[in-house]
């Protein structure tokens, strides 16, 4: 069997899960969530030019902190647009 290879944020929600720390939330709490998710999904494309050295931080920022660096940068962009 294949193993997945998790970021340390799925392996911290999978410790937590283990720990007993995550509860059962009712429907119309899991229909909020499933809406908001929904809400940020990406419909998009986006090409841009970017300096190399800051590209170059950016995904070595992403790396350090476990995810994919266009990911990184998708959450970049959602924070500045909502705030």
């Amino acid at each position: 069997m294949r193993r997945i290879k998790l970021t340390r944020w799925e392996k911290q929600l999978e410790d937590e899960i283990g720990r007993g720390e995550w509860v059962p939330v009712g429907k119309k709490e899991f229909d909020e969530i499933a809406q908001a998710i929904a809400r940020k999904r990406k419909d998009a494309v986006l090409n841009v030019r970017v300096n190399k050295q800051d590209l170059d931080s950016i995904k070595e920022k992403a790396r350090k902190l476990g995810v994919r660096y266009q990911t990184f940068i998708g959450e970049i962009l959602h924070k500045v647009a909502v705030h």
